[in-house]
């Protein structure tokens, strides 16, 4: 099962989506905001990936938070933040198999997907 996670109003995930559609590749699309997010499945992707792979701190909501918040984090700190704050997350986040990508790029999905 393919799914793909994020957040409906971001233009990259509906770059993915799109790429997805266009070369019949089924997903399940997950919004973080409407369906949530499990402390396991984001402490499943900082184990693999790192908080650092998946933060996005060039986004209003990383912006947004108090320095303090934003300084000195490890993986406990960032996962909290992460839960409070989904839209911190990079997007799209794919879990293709035993695959955790994040971010879109066509080329990178078609070396997965073909």
């Amino acid at each position: 099962m393919t799914t793909l996670y994020g957040i409906k109003n971001c233009d990259t995930m509906r770059e993915a989506r799109t790429w997805l559609k266009e070369n019949g590749v089924e997903y399940h699309y997950h919004d973080f905001r409407g369906d949530g997010l499990e402390a396991e499945r984001l402490r499943g992707w900082i184990g693999r990936l790192g908080w650092e792979a998946l933060a996005n701190r060039r986004g209003t909501t990383w912006r947004k938070l108090p320095e303090e918040q934003r300084s000195d984090l490890d993986d406990g700190k960032a996962l909290a933040l992460m839960l409070r704050y989904p839209a911190m997350i990079k997007r799209p986040v794919l879990e293709y198999g035993d695959t955790v990508e994040v971010g879109f790029s066509p080329e990178r999905y078609q070396s997965l997907f073909f």
